[in-house]
């Protein structure tokens, strides 16, 4: 009855049968047996997915349904949403994961008794990793000696979802508590406060803090109060979720229980990937080595997790997180308890108005904080003793981000931020950075290229930040740019490049307190340098260009590439057409009647697997460049290319079909790419390819929405011809394909050095005559 609930589009049963969406709206029109719709809209109905499933097997269209696809399409359909069902499965996940008898014995029996039994089992795991969670409906006090700080039993109004924390009491006196909160809107931390009940309420005690009248405590009474990440599930929530859970359970036994949530965790993203914005993982890995080596970390807006995930593991570690959106801080908090062994605790709450962690003094904090926000708090936090290096301006959000992480740290201890290039030279924020440069608390700027992180248009940068423990004597600071790491995919710069270059930079000069130029890549910029009227600290304003030398070495060296690929293009340009008299009838087979009869195999990519390889993107083909993206990493197996596989682009209505090379075999298949993978004693790849790039073949196959063009790979034609005839035509094509590249990279040589006479001319490396 529960799976029953459980809803799945179109689209949904197209995956779960190996077919196209065509086929299912077909067995609609067709078969009068096909369930009805229980859900969605006219347009995109929802089907019950067990009734889907039953039918699928009675038509024989179906032996069983692959484990994980069935589990996504029970938490994709989920009646309560799919994150809510994704919380559900990390809880039970993190049960399994620490405790696997009870969760044998919870399971054993009906639904009813699952629903019934698991929350109190839940409750033996969640608040000994969490040191607090919430509870549906109602407040529920949790006490443990195994709280982190700035948690503390407190009573509150419920917020807009009708729920109210349960907080962990205090064990052991934490010393990195104080006495007086902070911030009064947070979760205070002192374990030697008065318990005193509230006046006119008999529910659970709070802390009486002492009277104060200030500013800041006026604007506090109204702040958002922040609450525990993780909502312990109760039984009538439960009992919707049975089969996902047993399902997800199912799946842990075969993949692990943190591996299948990373699984479901990233079919959700890749789903919605409009509502997230994720920091890349090599990108928080680079944050995480700036940061160094770390025992207390904290990430104060911490989207999924994906920063503090990239810490080096400590003994005894404890990992802080705290977001806005009560899902993301849930989600991020089950992430970190399945992937580390670390004390993890988490907050759902708005960071500036109201900090979950205000005794916290960690040894590094990693943040990619929201950009460009307007209502901050500016209001309400004008008096807020966080504002050390001044008050920010309301257009000055990441500036109270800043002044917010090195609050947070120990003496000596390490904030790494991801910033826009804005807010090293604003003038709203000239003042406060000119107070970090004084004071020796900013201590990097680190340019990062391209598409390093969304938004992809922009160069974005790394602020690295140290609360000051002494006065430096002579204070300097370092501005990196590694914008020449920039690649012409979409799948960011070379990461290594720029892992590389910043951190071997970055350790010569926190070892030193300088660094000496390395032209047009970093340099330390005595801070009395900075401090003028506009305190710009953009790297790009203060790096050396290249020497001349070298920038006319590589003028030269370019020019004599180019010429190379244009003699080379003259030589490949095709002779002139013959045509063929009279233009030839040919019987016509589809790639979709080819892969049923054994010529091909069609396969999909998408998956980034376990293995670190390159990843062929649509750009890639489009453009004729090596494969240059990333996936994230997940439980199913990537789909590695092999030379002589044609890979052809799904979106975006061009006429392209590539052969994979040597150089490029091996490769991961990424998202909106077919690949085709012709028996060799059967067809011949590059006729295949060929065939594939006709203009009418690509009309014909393509399907037209009001802002997109999706092609059916299926659909497209090609002739029957004998394979010798395949192949005569198949030379001709790949002599094209070579004629092709040249012209592509002419162009690319072209670009390239009239860019560099500009720049050589413009910054004098490179004279008039």
């Amino acid at each position: 009855m529960q799976d029953n609930a459980t809803e799945v589009t179109a689209a949904g049963i197209a995956r779960l049968a190996g077919v196209g969406r065509a086929a299912v709206s077909n067995w609609r029109r067709r078969h009068t047996d096909f369930p009805k719709p229980v859900g969605g809209t006219e347009t995109s109905p929802a089907f019950a997915l067990a009734e889907v499933e039953a039918w699928l097997r009675h038509q024989g269209k179906l032996a069983e349904v692959p484990l994980r696809e069935r589990v996504w399409q029970q938490l994709a359909g989920h009646p309560a949403g799919p994150v809510t069902a994704l919380i559900h499965a990390g809880c039970v996940l993190l049960l399994i994961h620490d405790r696997p008898t009870v969760w044998l014995d919870v399971s054993a029996g009906s639904d009813e008794r699952l629903a019934a039994t698991l929350p109190g089992a839940l409750e033996q795991v969640l608040t000994p990793r969490f040191g607090s969670v919430r509870r549906g409906r109602g407040v529920h006090a949790v006490h443990t000696g195994a709280d982190a700080a700035g948690v503390s039993p407190v009573n509150r109004s419920p917020d807009v979802n009708g729920t109210r924390p349960v907080h962990a009491r205090p064990g052991l006196s934490d010393p990195t508590a104080v006495n007086t909160p902070a911030h009064p809107s947070a979760l205070d931390s002192d374990p030697s406060a008065v318990h005193t009940p509230r006046a006119g309420n008999s529910g659970p005690a709070v802390n009486a803090a002492p009277p104060v009248n200030t500013p800041q405590a006026v604007h506090a009474t109204a702040a958002v109060h922040a609450t525990p990440a993780v909502e312990a599930p109760t039984g009538p929530g439960l009992l919707s979720s049975a089969a996902l859970l047993r399902g997800a359970a199912e799946l842990a036994a075969e993949l692990g229980a943190r591996q299948t949530f990373e699984f479901l965790l990233g079919r959700h993203l890749d789903a919605n990937p409009r509502q997230y914005t994720l920091t890349p993982a090599d990108l928080a890995g680079l944050m995480a080595d700036l940061a160094g080596p770390a025992h207390t970390v904290l990430d104060p807006a911490c989207g999924t997790g994906a920063l503090l995930r990239a810490v080096t593991p400590r003994p005894d570690q404890q990992l802080y997180a705290q977001d806005s959106a009560r899902d993301l801080a849930a989600l991020a908090a089950l992430r970190l308890a399945l992937s580390s062994r670390a004390a993890v605790r988490g907050a759902a709450g708005d960071t500036l108005r109201a900090d979950a962690f205000p005794g916290l003094r960690a040894d590094a904090v990693l943040c990619h904080p929201p950009f460009n926000e307007r209502n901050w708090g500016h209001d309400e936090l004008a008096y807020d003793p966080r504002w050390e290096y001044g008050f920010p301006a309301r257009t000055e959000s990441e500036l109270a981000w800043v002044q917010h992480a090195l609050a947070r740290l120990k003496d000596g201890g390490t904030a790494v931020l991801l910033m826009p290039p804005a807010a090293a030279s604003r003038r709203s924020g000239r003042r406060i950075r000119a107070d970090l440069l004084r004071r020796g608390a900013l201590r990097a700027v680190i340019a990062l290229p391209l598409g390093a992180a969304p938004p992809h248009n922009i160069p974005l940068h790394l602020w690295v930040l140290r609360r000051p423990d002494k006065a430096p004597q002579q204070p300097a600071v370092l501005l990196a740019d590694t914008g020449q790491f920039a690649t012409e995919g979409r799948g960011g710069p070379d990461w290594r490049a720029v892992r590389e270059a910043v951190l071997d930079a970055w350790r010569v000069f926190d070892k030193a307190g300088s660094l000496d130029e390395r032209p047009g890549l970093a340099r330390s910029v005595p801070v009395i340098e900075l401090l003028d009227d506009d305190v710009d600290f953009a790297p790009a304003r203060h790096l050396p260009p290249p020497a001349a030398a070298e920038g006319a070495e590589q003028l030269t060296a370019v020019r004599q590439r180019l010429g190379e690929t244009l003699r080379l293009t003259t030589e490949l340009t095709p002779p002139p057409a013959d045509p063929a008299q009279p233009a030839p009838r040919w019987p016509l087979t589809t790639v979709g009647e080819l892969a049923r009869g054994g010529a091909l195999v069609t396969l999909t990519g998408g998956n980034g697997g376990h293995a670190r390889v390159p990843v062929l993107t649509d750009h890639d083909v489009l453009s004729g460049t090596d494969p240059s993206g990333a996936l994230p990493e997940s439980d199913e197996e990537a789909v590695l290319t092999e030379p002589g596989d044609v890979v052809v682009p799904v979106l975006g209505g061009g006429s392209m079909a590539r052969v994979i090379d040597e150089a490029t075999g091996g490769a991961a298949l990424g998202r909106n790419l077919v690949l085709l993978r012709p028996d060799p004693a059967a067809l011949d790849p590059w006729f295949l390819a060929g065939f594939l790039r006709g203009t009418a073949n690509n009309r014909q196959a393509s399907s037209y929405a009001s802002t997109a063009t999706r092609l059916d790979v299926r659909r497209l034609q090609l002739p029957r011809l004998p394979l010798d005839e395949q192949r005569r035509y198949g030379a001709r094509f790949r002599a094209l394909d070579e004629f092709e590249r040249a012209l592509r990279h002419a162009g690319r040589l072209g670009n390239q050095l009239v860019r560099g006479m500009y720049d050589g001319l413009t910054d004098g490396t490179v004279a008039p005559d």
